[in-house]
């Protein structure tokens, strides 16, 4: 795994917890932290021993978005092909989300905006404060919606309606319509949000790795497939999930009438 210089990386029990770490400025991204959250993601591909991830924020904020003085000004002095070279790499943090095979939980407080609640969305799961505030807010910059995949995912967790009203409006969802909506899992008080999440974490990471990375990938893939496409990739990667020692693992603590201790594979 690297070693970000721009963002706050700890592992722990075999999971992850990220930290956006610029609580004066409400944890920003830069150019960097976009850089290396990226190559975390694309790393944990290659770590076993790591389970899941918890994305958060410093200072009782998630994320503002890229960065004003950092990002958003200099964009204005790029051509074309410097501002194509821009949005492919933050295309490629939500690529490398999705990628990873490891659940990804975000753990939301305060405000989550632009490509804050763009990580917010291509987690996994999400929990969150009742002070949290999510805004998609690219068309009150003058852009449009359709950044990072939201166009595509966000409909996916909340509908096309609502995501049309985030997308089309800038305006902040609240923690409660976020909960409501099915875009919150649940909603803690500030003070015990970092141990629900953790708790989450710990109950994934306790649970059979490349069984449920496999869930992760199939959840993505089946996104473009029919019912019976996806019977029937379904039944190929359960098939697999079937020769791990997990799955042995599994059916000796039901015949010892204990609970399963699961290891890497």
């Amino acid at each position: 795994m690297i070693t970000p210089k721009h963002v706050r990386l700890d592992i722990s029990d075999a999971v992850a917890t990220i930290t956006l770490n610029r609580p004066e400025r409400k944890n920003p991204l830069t150019f960097e932290s976009y850089a290396e959250l990226a190559a975390i993601f694309r790393a944990a591909v290659a770590e076993d021993g790591l389970r899941a991830f918890v994305v958060t924020g410093a200072g009782g904020n998630f994320c503002s978005g890229g960065d004003v003085h950092e990002i958003i000004s200099p964009l204005l002095e790029r051509d074309t092909k410097g501002l194509m070279e821009f949005t492919a790499m933050t295309g490629e943090l939500v690529k490398a989300m999705r990628a990873c095979p490891q659940p990804i939980i975000a753990a939301v407080d305060g405000v989550c905006a632009g490509a804050g609640a763009i990580i917010a969305m291509a987690s996994d799961m999400r929990i969150a404060t009742p002070a949290a505030r999510t805004s998609f807010l690219f068309n009150r910059v003058g852009l449009a919606g359709c950044d990072m995949g939201a166009c595509a995912i966000l409909p996916r967790i909340i509908g096309q309606g609502r995501a049309s009203e985030l997308l089309y409006l800038g305006r902040a969802m609240t923690a409660d319509e976020g909960l409501a909506w099915g875009f919150f899992n649940a909603l803690h008080p500030a003070d015990a949000l970092a141990t629900a999440a953790a708790a989450l974490a710990a109950r994934i990471a306790a649970g059979p790795g490349f069984a449920n990375g496999m869930t992760k990938r199939m959840l993505g893939l089946e996104w473009a497939m029919g019912v019976e496409q996806a019977i029937e990739a379904e039944a190929v990667a359960q098939a697999l999930c079937m020769t791990t020692a997990d799955f042995r693992r599994a059916r000796d603590a039901f015949v010892a009438k204990q609970a399963p201790v699961f290891g890497h594979n």
